[in-house]
């Protein structure tokens, strides 16, 4: 009786521990986390400049509150789209840059990004 409950206590232990392996862990990028950007228009009638906080999460770009959604690669390559603007560029370790473009009113608008990570 005793060794059929260290049996079925192990069984247990061992299979936990097999689902636990087999598991997949999270998935995680180099560039996840918090992301300062600022947004300066070159040409157009936009906003002059912009700040803002985006989130990388598993690669998956967003933001509190703002229509986001894009991407960045596991080699920093970037892909954005914010309320209709459009962005891209490049990450690289806790820095980035790059290029957007968008409207205002109908009436073009492009500029350039940096990114540092909080």
């Amino acid at each position: 009786m005793r060794q059929d409950r260290i049996r079925t206590v192990f069984s247990a232990s061992a299979l936990a521990i097999a689902a636990l392996a087999a598991a997949p862990a999270a998935a995680q990028t180099p560039y996840d986390g918090l992301w300062n950007v600022t947004i300066v228009t070159k040409a157009g009638s936009c906003e002059p400049e912009k700040r803002s906080t985006l989130t990388v999460t598993d690669g998956k770009v967003s933001a509190a509150g703002a229509d986001v959604t894009g991407s960045i690669g596991r080699e920093g390559l970037v892909r954005v789209s914010i309320g209709g603007a459009y962005a891209n560029g490049q990450l690289s370790g806790n820095a980035g840059q790059g290029k957007w473009n968008g409207a205002s009113a109908g009436v073009p608008c492009s500029g350039r990004w940096e990114a540092s990570r909080q």
